[in-house]
């Protein structure tokens, strides 16, 4: 369905404010910047600042939807043939040969992740993003592989949904380390698949055969 004319305009004004909250935020820090400063800038009101983030973290941790649903995301779009793992291992391999931000590999991650690691209150909403994100992704493989059953019946997409987010956790947490030195994304890159491929080795193979799609 294509988006009207309202939407467009919605969506709009919510990235126009977030760009701006960004931005104060990087210049001055999340704690010392109020959502009253915030809308100034924005030249709105601080009702609708609130409509659009009902928090102040969300509007510089403005993405968690898309994180809490990525691995998730992921795995329902494997391929035939393809397990749960082959799909979440092939789609964070090619974030990071692309160089995609999504995944941290951009210039400006440091000023970035020194902006969360200095708020408690953004440490927290992450912490909690992370964990939204594994329940999504144990609800998925859930619904995927038809053990939805009782609650606690079968304990494997639990288990497997805990591998793979340590997969991606763990990704994520290296480029974040290696990117806060300042390095070159590209390079940071190269580094990353090799992680990647000693992650992969790793994990077993009752894991990487977990909710194989059929052909």
């Amino acid at each position: 369905m294509a988006e009207g004319l309202r939407e467009r305009k919605k969506r709009q004004t919510k990235q126009r404010i977030s760009d701006i909250a960004t931005g104060l935020f990087l210049e001055r820090g999340f704690v010392t910047v109020t959502v009253a400063e915030v809308a100034d800038a924005a030249d709105v009101s601080v009702n609708t600042v609130y409509n659009y983030f009902p928090a102040k973290e969300d509007l510089f941790l403005d993405r968690g939807g898309d994180i809490v649903d990525r691995l998730s995301r992921h795995v329902r779009g494997r391929r035939d043939g393809e397990s749960a793992a082959d799909a979440v291992l092939r789609e964070l391999r090619a974030d990071v040969e692309a160089v995609s931000p999504t995944v941290g590999l951009f210039p400006g991650w440091a000023d970035f992740m020194k902006v969360i690691t200095e708020a408690h209150a953004l440490r927290s909403r992450l912490w909690a993003i992370q964990q939204e994100a594994l329940d999504r992704l144990t609800e998925t493989l859930a619904e995927e592989t038809g053990a939805g059953g009782a609650a606690g019946s079968d304990p494997l997409p639990g288990l497997v949904a805990g591998q793979l987010s340590w997969v991606h956790s763990t990704l994520m947490a290296w480029i974040g380390d290696e990117m806060s030195k300042r390095r070159e994304p590209a390079e940071v890159s190269r580094e990353a698949l090799g992680l990647l491929d000693e992650m992969e080795e790793l994990l077993s193979e009752k894991v990487l055969n977990y909710a194989v799609r059929g052909a």
